[in-house]
């Protein structure tokens, strides 16, 4: 079974001391025992022998011996002898092994215990026996008489216990000796273990063993460079792989690292400098390597450095590889957000040169089919292409200009990219003989100036090729490639789509501006009321709704109208042509600004109901309106609006102000009123109508919009109409305006006093006469004489209907103007209508003949009552009736 909890190395050292010392102890016991015997033995052997012949040979021996009693004479002697020589025993005996002599008296008589025979044959004889007193060391001698016959034995010896005696006595320096040692080893062992377990981290054996035994398989088989260097610069360790890595010699490690010649001096400066570093790069053959390096005393350790290395060789080649494709995904990524952000193609043909170089190519050009600029389907085989975009890093290169209208000959690439819809990728413009049929002159300066490579690529987007864009390359010495010309047909792939649709975008857009202008007053209508001016600006996006109108109404007043439906496009623009045409017909009703927009109200929410019922979302969904209507006699302007923005007021003096007026609801609400507010106008006063495109902008607020305006129309009462609305454009519009703007200034004028007379009329049928006089009176002064009679017939019929019909008071009013015109008022709110009159009737051919003699005719009402009037045209021609026959027949009643 493994033990689970190994002895430390320190516990181990103190283990083998003990043992040591153990074994060094027992060895000394047994040496010093051995050597105690042995010389106890070999000393009691010769004393023995020397006291047994001393004794054997003292002269009283012999006479004691022929002694009737020999023991009685000889046992004094030998224990006297005994004492004295420091021996055990010393027996006599006689030749047959009888005592005379013992230590003990009893044994006196009894047979020697030992082996007599040598010394019977006159040899000393030595032993070790078991006698009487125990385990002895004796030594048998004869004894001789005078012929030299044995005749006696003398035994002398030494109990074994007195011979171990001296190892007795130093066993206890022995022990102590030992106890010392193993203390000492104790002391020392503490010491080492205490020094071991900082030096090893308290790890224990096994642990250590099997930590060294890691590092050591982690070292050698890890597939990264480790070297080891002290701070001399020597190389102390490397591993496997950094010896592959590096290609160092088998006798590398403890050589200087500059030695050693398969480094780099840049690798070798960083070995030997041993500074931190951090995926630094070196070469190291045909690797790349990226090396780390730390210091190694950070934690008391010893000085040095030690480095990893790292072959980054193919991870620098993917990375590469990996960094194209990001780059390439980011050109994609950006092209899909730069490219396409206005519907113009010019533009977008821009955006698309300006996003691929220089990272993509070095220049590129656009070729689109002359008839895409204008909206129209491509013809043709690579002749009649415009360029359209032109963009490169310098701008002395000699590729056709911009605008240029270019026929690309059916041996270059261009045509046949075009007729076949398949890009093309040229290696070396240089060896393109193709190519240089185009324009032998100008191929051979592009590529004198360095342009060495192309790649054209169609401009194809459903099923339509729009043109061809051409990638060319100068600063990269190395050609497109084949991942380079797939890159670009995606490019232009996500352009083709943008291109198209800014192209029909402009067909569309045409065909909306045309309509747009078409509903748009194409000139303003003679009148004398105002000078004015106007200026429509169709947004860079698409039409909208934004419409004016300038009206003539009845007496030379004079309507003015801004309009605007929310939204663009074709059926924003349809829709303002709706209005508009609404507007035209109610202001022959001679309404009220507010009567008007509540009509054009009820209208918006009648077209919002029809639309959406058919196509949910195809409504109106709100407009806005602002009606104004001038009086040149009064020099009054009443004026309402439906959610418009407020006129602007140029006074004659050159200040400006914004109209007090009641905002009323957008049109298409409704079941809400709108309010009317009258202002007196000096003569000379500018009216400045605007929809919310010319001061509303993204990149400011309307309250700055506003003030520009004030500014642009202030300080210049001189200023014509004209010139107050260029300057008004330049000042808030920017060159290519997000929103429509409709914009109109007028100033106004004042009819003549003497060009208008009023005459108060009783109500009486006789006073009709006199009012025929007075007014043939006047015309005469007028020099108008010509016209009396009808102005006499006209007027007689409208009195005499007043009279007749209507209610006090009546009132008669002539105005020379463009057109003469001839008004009665009365009290009543009645409305006289032409009906059929019966061939036997009497009556009933009033308004008939009004109708017959002049040119309009018409009635408005007044707070006051209803005004009848009608218009003689002060030309020679005969005027052309308003009514057709069919109503001309109807008889007027009241």
């Amino acid at each position: 079974m493994t033990d689970k909890h190994p002895r430390s190395v320190a516990g181990q050292v103190f283990a083998l001391q003990v043992a040591l010392v153990v074994l060094l102890v027992g060895t000394a016991v047994l040496v010093l025992v051995l050597q105690s015997r042995h010389d106890s033995t070999t000393e009691a052997k010769r004393r023995s022998i020397a006291v047994a012949e001393t004794f054997a040979n003292s002269p009283g021996v012999l006479l004691a011996l022929k002694t009737p009693d020999p023991s009685k004479v000889l046992q004094p002697l030998t224990e006297a002898a005994r004492k004295a020589a420091g021996v055990d025993f010393i027996v006599v005996m006689d030749t047959k092994g009888i005592r005379y002599t013992h230590p003990k008296p009893d044994r006196i008589g009894k047979r020697f215990v030992g082996t007599i025979e040598p010394s019977l044959a006159g040899h000393v004889y030595t032993e070790s026996v078991f006698g009487p007193l125990g385990h002895e060391v004796q030594a048998v001698v004869p004894v001789f008489d005078l012929k030299g016959k044995v005749v006696a034995l003398v035994s002398a010896g030494l109990k074994v216990k007195n011979v171990s005696s001296v190892v007795n006595r130093q066993l206890p320096i022995i022990l102590g000796t030992a106890a010392a040692a193993l203390a000492l080893a104790t002391g020392v062992t503490a010491l080492v273990a205490r020094r071991l377990r900082r030096q090893t981290h308290r790890l224990g054996p096994a642990e250590m063993t099997r930590m060294y035994e890691h590092h050591d398989a982690v070292l050698h088989s890890v597939r990264e460079g480790v070297l080891i260097v002290g701070d001399d610069g020597r190389l102390l360790l490397a591993n496997d792989e950094a010896r592959r890595l590096l290609e160092l010699p088998p006798d590398a490690e403890g050589r200087h690292v500059s030695q050693l010649p398969s480094l780099a001096p840049d690798t070798v400066e960083l070995l030997s400098s041993g500074r931190p570093a951090t995926d630094e790069v070196h070469l190291a053959g045909d690797r790349l390597l990226a090396v780390n390096q730390r210091p190694t005393d950070r934690n008391g350790g010893p000085e040095g450095a030690v480095a990893t290395l790292r072959d980054s060789t193919e991870l620098w080649d993917l990375d590469s590889r990996a960094q194209t494709a990001r780059e390439r995904l980011r050109l994609l990524y950006d092209a899909g957000l730069g490219i396409g952000t206005t519907l113009d193609v010019v533009h977008t043909a821009e955006e698309l040169a300006k996003v691929a170089v220089p990272r993509f190519s070095d220049f590129i050009t656009v070729d689109l089919a002359d008839p895409v600029l204008h909206g129209e389907e491509p013809a043709g085989a690579g002749a009649g292409m415009r360029r359209t975009a032109v963009h490169g890093i310098r701008d002395d290169h000699p590729l056709y200009e911009r605008d240029r209208l270019i026929d690309f000959v059916p041996s270059t690439p261009q045509a046949r990219g075009y007729g076949t819809g398949q890009a093309e990728l040229v290696p070396d413009l240089s060896a393109a003989t193709g190519w240089h049929a185009q324009d032998p002159e100008r191929t051979r300066k592009i590529v004198e100036y360095g342009i060495h490579s192309l790649i054209t690529v169609p401009v194809q987007a459903r099923g339509v090729i729009l043109g061809m864009v051409n990638f060319w390359r100068s600063e990269k010495p190395q050609p497109f490639e084949e991942d380079d010309l797939s890159l670009a047909e995606e490019l232009v792939a996500r352009s083709a789509v943008s291109i198209d649709n800014a192209r029909r975008y402009t067909r569309e857009h045409k065909l909306a501006v045309a309509l747009q202008r078409s509903l748009l007053p194409r000139a303003l209508p003679q009148q004398s009321a105002l000078d004015a001016a106007h200026r429509y600006l169709p947004a860079l996006s698409g039409v909208s709704g934004d419409w004016f109108d300038v009206i003539p109404l009845s007496g030379s007043r004079v309507a003015l109208v801004v309009g605007d439906v929310v939204g663009h496009g074709l059926h924003a623009a349809a829709t303002m042509g709706r209005l508009r045409t609404a507007v035209h017909n109610f202001s022959t009703l001679d309404m009220p600004p507010d009567e008007i927009l509540s009509h054009l109200d009820d209208l918006v929410g009648r077209i919002d109901l029809e639309e959406t019922g058919a196509a949910a979302g195809a409504g109106v969904m709100g407009a806005t309106c602002l009606y104004a209507i001038y009086d040149p006699v009064t020099l009054r302007c009443t004026m309402a609006r439906a959610g418009h923005l407020a006129p602007a007021l140029v006074h004659p003096d050159g200040t400006v102000s914004f109209a007090d007026l009641p905002a009323g609801p957008p049109l298409g609400l409704g079941g809400m009123p709108f309010e009317t507010a009258e202002h007196q106008l000096a003569e000379g006063t500018q009216l400045v109508l605007y929809t919310d495109g010319l001061i509303e902008d993204r990149t400011r607020d309307i309250d700055v919009g506003i003030e520009l305006l004030r500014q642009a129309l202030a300080s210049h009462p001189g200023r014509s109409p004209e010139a107050s609305c260029q300057a008004v454009l330049d000042a808030l519009l920017p060159e290519r305006p997000k929103d429509d703007v409709a914009l109109l200034i007028a100033r106004t004028k004042a009819v003549p006093p003497d060009h208008v007379s009023t005459w108060d009329v009783r109500c009486d049928p006789a006073a009709v006469a006199g009012m025929r006089a007075a007014v043939t009176e006047k015309l005469a002064v007028w020099g108008m004489s010509e016209h009396a009679f009808a102005v006499e017939l006209v007027l007689s019929e409208l009195i005499t209907n007043a009279i007749r019909y209507g209610s006090e008071p009546i009132t008669v009013r002539l105005l020379r103007d463009r057109a003469l015109t001839c008004e009665v008022s009365d009290g009543s709110s009645t409305s006289p209508h032409l009906r059929h009159a019966a061939t036997m009737d009497e009556g009933g051919r009033g308004l008939f003949l009004v109708a017959q003699m002049s040119d309009r005719w018409g009635a408005r009402y007044t707070p006051q009552g209803k005004v009848i009037w009608a218009e003689l045209s002060l030309s020679e021609s005969d005027g052309n009736d308003s009514v057709d026959g069919a109503d001309r027949s109807d008889e007027g009643v009241m």
